[in-house]
């Protein structure tokens, strides 16, 4: 743990990424394994990762992230993206992984199914939408805390235009929406942000003790 904490104070949101290094391909399968196996409500991962390394489609974004230079800079460039109006398919996709993944007949999860439904399927679009977003948050921090402990600089962005971005990579057509990005790299050494004292709460002003 104190490994992890040392690795939370390395880590800080990259301004500048060397264009030159790249991370290797083991590196890449272990945050993608950590993104994996991040938690989500019910379990359901209601959005997908688009990891995007094809220079020309990273140079059309950069104009609709705020030219933000990490975009084109960075080794690669994850956008997770939630799924749009998410319903009873999804579910019913989830039910059956779970019964082939633990080896439960499908009929004996039908009362979880029919619960998930109740609480999500209903649900407004507008709602529904807007949770399903929230949900690439915690797949985002399992990126974040993976990328530090492989000593990987990884910057998580919310400056973009959703709507370009979707179209850029047709995610409109998949039923996606782009929610969030992160580039991840290595650190340019002219990169003054890395030599900046990290800035947070104390303790005392955090928590709360009841």
């Amino acid at each position: 743990m104190s490994n992890f904490i040392k690795h939370q104070n390395w880590r800080y949101a990259t301004k500048r990424f060397d264009a030159t290094k790249k991370i290797s391909n083991e590196d890449l399968e272990i945050l993608k394994e950590a993104i994996r196996l991040s938690s989500s409500s019910y379990g359901l991962q209601p959005y997908k990762v688009i990891i995007v390394e094809n220079p020309e489609l990273r140079a059309k974004i950069r104009p609709v992230a705020w030219g933000q230079s990490q975009i084109t800079e960075a080794s690669h460039l994850f956008v997770f993206a939630n799924i749009v109006n998410l319903g009873e398919r999804e579910i019913n996709n989830y039910i059956a992984n779970i019964a082939e993944t633990r080896g439960i007949p499908s009929e004996n999860l039908a009362g979880y199914g029919d619960f998930m439904k109740s609480k999500i399927a209903s649900l407004p679009e507008d709602v529904k939408n807007n949770w399903t977003a929230k949900q690439t948050y915690l797949a985002l921090g399992n990126l974040l805390n993976a990328a530090a402990e492989l000593q990987i600089d990884a910057t998580p962005m919310e400056g973009f235009e959703p709507e370009k971005v979707n179209e850029i990579l047709g995610l409109d057509k998949l039923g996606l929406n782009a929610a969030l990005i992160a580039t991840v790299g290595y650190r340019h050494e002219e990169d003054a942000s890395q030599h900046h004292i990290k800035v947070r709460k104390s303790k005392q002003e955090l928590f709360i003790n009841l």
